[in-house]
């Protein structure tokens, strides 16, 4: 690791960090903002990268389907922040789970060129905390925290990144709800 780097070893951060949430949150946006102080893993990008991570391609979606056993021995003994919607399905320290409005979410993959039918699943199980609850039930309430995306800039959304993964904050799990989006299309 280089100098300018947060150490694990020295205990100032947790070892494995996984940063998630629904496809449109600004995952990838705010850790490549963090790349200079952290060790960032973009595991999309190595999924799509590899042939060997993934084991079919979802027509539907156009996306891949990843194997996730494949892509935990892939990374082996990894430290550092793993940036994915499926980074909280590995062995980490802390999880931040990237929130934002589902209608904002739609609207940034629509923006993308995802299929509408994508766009919207993906804003339903934004408002549905999808990923946030299989985060707690994984890793426990004690070891999420949550950032509300919405409103703010890749710069803000980083620094919040960046109090969760130094432990400046405490745990926060439960605190960002969406549900009046599904109430408003019942």
């Amino acid at each position: 690791m280089t100098e300018d780097r947060h150490d694990p070893s020295n205990g100032d951060v947790p070892a494995r960090v996984a940063v998630t949430g629904t496809p449109g949150t600004g995952k990838s946006t705010a850790t490549a903002l963090l790349e200079g102080e952290y060790d960032v893993i973009h595991l999309n990008d190595r999924i799509k990268g590899n042939e060997d991570l993934w084991t079919e391609r979802d027509a539907d979606r156009d996306t891949l389907v990843a194997d996730l056993d494949a892509v935990a021995d892939h990374l082996g003994g990894w430290t550092g922040v793993l940036d994915s919607h499926l980074a909280h399905h590995f062995a980490v320290d802390r999880v931040v789970v990237l929130r934002c409005h589902p209608e904002t979410v739609e609207k940034r993959l629509r923006e993308r060129g995802e299929s509408a039918a994508t766009a919207a699943e993906n804003a339903e199980s934004e408002a549905l905390d999808v990923i946030l609850s299989e985060a707690v039930s994984t890793h426990g309430m004690e070891n999420v925290y949550e950032v509300d995306t919405t409103d703010r800039t890749p710069e803000s959304v980083a620094e919040a990144v960046r109090e969760a993964i130094e432990g400046n904050v405490e745990p926060s799990a439960g605190t960002v709800d969406f549900t009046d989006y599904v109430g408003d299309r019942l």
